[in-house]
């Protein structure tokens, strides 16, 4: 039988200062983004690895072309996982990554999803995460909460690891604590499972391996949520740079979030510090 978090005390999202008409654009422009590349993904046959560079597969590469044709066309800038940085003086930039969870979607491992991002000069402004699997769609929007298709959402409110489910990207020291860990193989599906109360944390245990378009629209949806999220290693999250890895770390409470990180294997307890909020 699955141990549970009681939920007594759920986390509620900061007082919402929305950014208004334009996130609600943004978040329009992301959901066309996301509806090209699933229109683009009916059509691809072969779902192996594409032979371009390891670990790029051909559904990354249709679900790629796709989503940046509709995203240069509503004038943002695009950071994607697959093409790189397009526009980078546009007023938003969009972290995309078309296909997280390739690996996933061409075993079949029902967990893989579009994460997209809009940022601008104030940070995340909206993110939409589709799971391309099932339907399910998580949106955000800065200052105005957080929905998992079109309800509002919180985390979970659990406060005491031990009775925690958390997901894990890589593998850790050993046994945390935790009360039971999934890998499940997508970040940005991971995140939004914390942010909704499936998942009661989220610990990346690799170093330096998951690049923004991996989590940014997670952590927006966490954020807007109430859920505890930063970088192991008490660096920012928010970066419009192909070549830059991070760390997240998220959880339905602080003090979830933080005994997760004290438990990296390279940025815990040696390390000291404390989960740096997102920024």
């Amino acid at each position: 039988r699955a141990v549970r978090c009681r939920r007594s005390a759920p986390v509620t999202a900061a007082p919402p200062t929305p950014d208004g008409a334009d996130g609600r654009r943004w978040l329009t422009v992301l959901a066309e983004a996301a509806a090209a590349v699933q229109d683009a993904l009916e059509g691809v046959a072969d779902w192996g690895e594409a032979g371009t560079r390891a670990g790029q597969h051909h559904s990354d590469l249709a679900a790629d072309a796709a989503a940046v044709e509709v995203l240069l066309g509503a004038g943002c800038g695009v950071l994607s996982e697959e093409s790189g940085l397009h526009g980078p003086d546009r007023e938003v930039v969009v972290v995309v990554d078309p296909l997280d969870g390739s690996t996933n979607a061409s075993r079949r491992v029902s967990w893989w999803a579009t994460s997209l991002c809009a940022v601008d000069a104030a940070g995340p402004l909206a993110a939409l995460v589709v799971d391309l699997r099932h339907g399910t769609r998580w949106s955000a929007l800065r200052g105005a909460g957080a929905e998992r298709d079109g309800e509002p959402i919180l985390p979970s409110g659990c406060a005491d690891l031990a009775e925690a489910i958390v997901g894990l990207n890589g593998v850790p020291a050993g046994h945390g604590g935790w009360a039971q860990y999934r890998a499940l193989g997508a970040c940005a599906l991971d995140l939004c499972a914390v942010a909704d109360g499936t998942l009661d944390g989220f610990l990346d245990c690799t170093t330096d391996e998951l690049a923004p378009w991996d989590y940014l629209g997670g952590v927006l949806v966490c954020r807007e949520a109430g859920v505890a999220v930063g970088g192991a290693a008490g660096r920012g999250l928010v970066v419009l740079d192909h070549a830059a890895r991070r760390i997240p770390v998220a959880g339905a409470t602080a003090p979830v979030a933080e005994a997760l990180r004290r438990r990296h294997p390279a940025h815990g307890d040696l390390h000291g510090g404390s989960v740096t909020p997102s920024s």
